[in-house]
């Protein structure tokens, strides 16, 4: 036996395991910089940042997923960076965790850049888009497909840095304590729903109202709102709306795949030492898929759940609604994106990639359904 073939098998295994790792963290990060400071010895140095969210504490998922990130980085640099995460309202109040993370009052912020789009039109595109890309497709075009490189342009003024950390998948329509049998049942309807797709509601004659997520209980309670959406099954239940709220509709045309975002001060991130900046950042990736795959665990049991024991009727928004949402939606967007050039590079960019996707999956998730469907309904003729 050659031994020397032995060594050098052994090293380019070694050598290609190093290589497969730089690419999948360099992949994840969605950064071009190179920050390394040409040596291997990890500083000493301990940090202390704090984490401010829009979502109350004790948020199952949502607050959740901030405090494991933080145990995440904590345990990963054994203790040299240190974050502690404040729920809404307990250091500053939800709505303002952009402009205290962009200060650098607090390190870190997370929430949906949909909430930021009077700071800058162009952050809802990277939030969610009515009847756009779905959970697997934003977060393709964020890491694969130059959307983290926009996203970074947009923040750019406000010295920030968004990073995707958690998609909700396709949410559902919403509460209506009314039925919806037409376009005409949204005139005067007062709702909780940000970003585009309350622009969408404004313009088909409702009301659209940005409340934080601890607010929406009581003012639908209360009748300061007739509907709300918030995310899927389990989150809803969660937050109680099957109790107030008699009907429960879907597909969540305005929110086919929303993705969450962690904020970080770019001048804070530019602080710390290369290996701390790969641990957050590897952190934040392992917390965008957590948060995607645990609702998508719990949302069917939480759906049967609240129809059996609340007797929740589940409803199907009307195909001629879907349509007459959807042309609404054109013309919103055409207005953000004529007003403003930025929303409209970013627009466009998510429109091509969109196209790619959706052509792909033509052959491959469509079919794939299409197919289960079919097999189904023959299934159920032959019993």
């Amino acid at each position: 036996m050659d031994t020397s073939k032995i060594s050098r098998k052994s090293f380019l295994i070694r050598g290609a395991a190093a290589l497969a790792g730089a690419s999948v963290l360099g992949a994840a990060c969605g950064r071009e910089e190179n920050n390394s400071t040409g040596t291997n010895v990890a500083s000493s140095k301990k940090f202390k940042w704090k984490l401010v969210t829009t979502w109350p504490p004790g948020f199952p998922v949502l607050d959740e997923s901030n405090r494991m990130m933080a145990d995440w980085v904590r345990t990963m640099s054994n203790g040299r960076l240190d974050i502690t995460v404040y729920g809404g309202g307990k250091l500053v109040p939800p709505l303002q965790v952009f402009d205290t993370v962009s200060k650098g009052t607090a390190e870190m912020g997370n929430g949906a850049a949909y909430y930021w789009a009077g700071k800058t039109p162009a952050a809802q595109f990277f939030a969610s888009v009515p009847f756009g890309m779905n959970a697997q497709q934003v977060n393709s075009w964020i890491v694969n497909g130059g959307g983290q490189a926009l996203w970074e342009e947009v923040y750019a003024p406000f010295d920030l840095i968004g990073f995707p950390a958690g998609n909700t998948g396709v949410q559902m329509g919403g509460w209506f304590n009314k039925e919806i049998n037409s376009i005409d049942d949204i005139n005067g309807l007062k709702m909780r729903i940000p970003g585009i797709g309350g622009k969408v509601i404004a313009k088909a004659g409702g009301t659209a109202a940005t409340v934080a997520g601890g607010e929406i209980y009581t003012n639908l309670e209360r009748g300061v709102i007739d509907a709300t959406e918030w995310i899927g099954p389990y989150h809803d239940y969660k937050m109680g709306f099957q109790k107030i709220a008699k009907y429960y509709y879907f597909p969540g045309w305005h929110e086919p795949g929303t993705n969450l975002e962690t904020i970080v001060n770019k001048n804070k991130f530019n602080t710390l030492p290369p290996d701390l900046q790969m641990i957050l950042t590897t952190a934040l990736y392992r917390q965008n898929v957590w948060v995607l795959g645990e609702f998508e665990a719990k949302n069917n049991l939480y759906l049967k759940k609240m129809m059996e024991e609340d007797g929740v009727e589940l409803r199907a928004f009307p195909q001629d609604v879907l349509d007459q949402l959807r042309v609404l939606t054109d013309e919103v967007i055409q207005e953000i994106t004529n007003n403003d050039p930025l929303s409209k590079k970013v627009y466009d960019a998510y429109r091509t990639f969109q196209q790619t996707a959706a052509a792909w999956s033509e052959v491959t998730e469509k079919a794939f359904y299409n197919t289960l469907q079919t097999g189904r309904a023959q299934m159920s003729a032959e019993s």
